[in-house]
């Protein structure tokens, strides 16, 4: 019956549904065909995270077991060189002092850290095993459509190696995970420990790198999001040649024109990004740029968001010039600027680890406070009186629960538990105290000047969260 539906097929339109179910028989034959081979590309990631000194078996073990100083993440790589390169998102491997990959055939390897870009959520592993391994192929991210079938493969929940199906439900989204955010939108499942993992096409070429998913439970609701490919292999192809990102830089900080700035600073309709920093000795200060100017046009093509402004800016070819065309009171200029390369130093500090890791600090010995001492700088800094006593906040930590009930820099707490605190040491002790107590909460007796001026700032009691149920 195949036969005779191939020879049909030039007998004219009549037979177009015997076409149709060729094509998919041969889709169906094919496809699982063609996962197969792509199962010796992808990997299962364990990534070891503690304060162990060193990754040395007794670590690993005391990281796994219960009461252990550490803990375990599971995520997904795919290997993108034959001579071991592995690439997966960063926070699958943030912190990691030993990293564990595992083959489709349930061999194992340790896993060096090559490289990372915190802020684009992508890292870059190596492992040697002694003989050449096989290697994805890269697709072109820049040609999906919606509703193009795709698959994603990863290590959901810790399973192992699965395979969920869907299409592109979206291009282009912003989620706000990272500056640079184009995520494909996929509704192929996308779960815990998919991260990292590949999104092929129907050709089985990466387009994608499965990263997030929003869900109002912690499983898939059919909102996965992916890194596309484009992103993914310019960040690879400089950390495998360079050791970093080596990414261009103009020395400007922008923010998005929207449509308030626009009616305010007397643009007719909001396009292009607002300068709102000229760092000293940079290229947008040699080129004459300042602070208010916006940038509507870098390069050839006109960029419809701050995300895509900041990608074509750090994809720049180094040394060379390009143009940009500004709006500055009224009026567009067209200039050229010669791009350099970021600094190293200023690169690193920016893309350096955070300090405290949000998904852990809701309940975490410091409750993702940073304290320090009121000195006499420190009551200056943040308007407190000269005889002002307690601790000093200097930062509170993302998505923990102390921020969530309010808790900001310049904050003092004058109180834990009824006991008065004058310094991080009193902090800790009360609230090992309060642990070994079984208390859920603590309560802190906080100033918040920032809060509440021009009046003068009154203490208010706050609650906690230090327990994790």
């Amino acid at each position: 019956m195949r036969t005779w539906r191939i020879v049909m097929i030039v007998l004219g339109t009549a037979c177009v549904t015997h076409t149709a179910g060729l094509a998919d028989e041969l889709v169906q034959i094919t496809r699982p065909v063609m996962i197969a081979k792509l199962l010796p590309a992808i990997v299962n990631i364990t990534s070891y995270v503690g304060t162990a000194a060193s990754p040395s078996d007794n670590a690993v073990a005391a990281a796994t077991t219960a009461g252990g100083r550490g803990k375990t993440m599971d995520g997904s790589g795919f290997i993108v060189d034959p001579t071991g390169y592995i690439a997966t998102n960063y926070h699958v491997v943030e912190g990691a002092y030993r990293i564990v990959v595992m083959f489709s055939d349930g061999e194992t390897a340790d896993a060096k850290l090559v490289g990372s870009v915190r802020m684009g959520d992508i890292a870059v592993l190596r492992v040697n095993v002694g003989s050449p391994l096989t290697a994805v192929k890269w697709g072109d991210s820049d040609r999906l459509q919606l509703g193009d079938s795709v698959f994603a493969v990863g290590n959901p929940l810790g399973l192992g190696l699965s395979v969920s199906a869907g299409i592109v439900s979206a291009l282009n989204r912003n989620i706000m995970e990272t500056p640079y955010d184009h995520f494909i939108q996929t509704d192929a499942a996308i779960n815990h420990g998919n991260s990292g993992g590949p999104l092929f096409n129907m050709q089985g070429e990466v387009i994608g790198m499965g990263t997030a998913f929003i869900s109002p439970t912690n499983s898939s609701a059919g909102l996965g999001f992916a890194i596309p490919s484009s992103g993914v292999r310019f960040v690879v192809d400089r950390i495998e040649k360079y050791g970093w990102l080596r990414p261009a830089w103009l020395g400007v900080k922008v923010e998005q024109v929207t449509p308030e700035l626009a009616d305010a600073i007397g643009m007719a309709k909001p396009q292009g990004d607002i300068i709102a920093k000229v760092f000293d000795n940079s290229p947008a200060s040699a080129a004459g740029f300042q602070v208010g100017d916006v940038i509507v046009q870098f390069g050839d093509q006109m960029q419809p968001n701050e995300p895509a402004l900041l990608r074509d800016i750090v994809r720049a070819p180094i040394g060379e010039n390009v143009k940009v065309v500004l709006w500055r009171n009224g009026q567009t200029k067209e200039s050229a600027i010669k791009v350099a390369e970021w600094p190293r130093n200023l690169w690193d500090t920016l893309n350096a680890p955070e300090t405290t890791d949000p998904v852990v600090e809701r309940v975490s010995p410091d409750l993702g406070l940073s304290l320090g001492p009121l000195t006499k700088d420190a009551r200056a800094s943040y308007q407190l009186g000269a005889d002002q006593e307690g601790v000093l906040i200097t930062r509170v930590a993302a998505n923990t629960d102390a921020a969530h009930r309010g808790l900001s820099a310049g904050d003092v707490i004058l109180r834990l538990q009824q006991e008065a605190v004058a310094s991080s040491a009193d902090m800790r002790a009360a609230l090992d105290k309060a642990r070994a107590q079984q208390h859920k909460f603590v309560a802190m007796l906080v100033l918040q000047p920032a809060s509440t001026p021009p009046a003068l700032p009154t203490p208010r009691w706050l609650a906690v969260r230090i327990a994790s149920d």
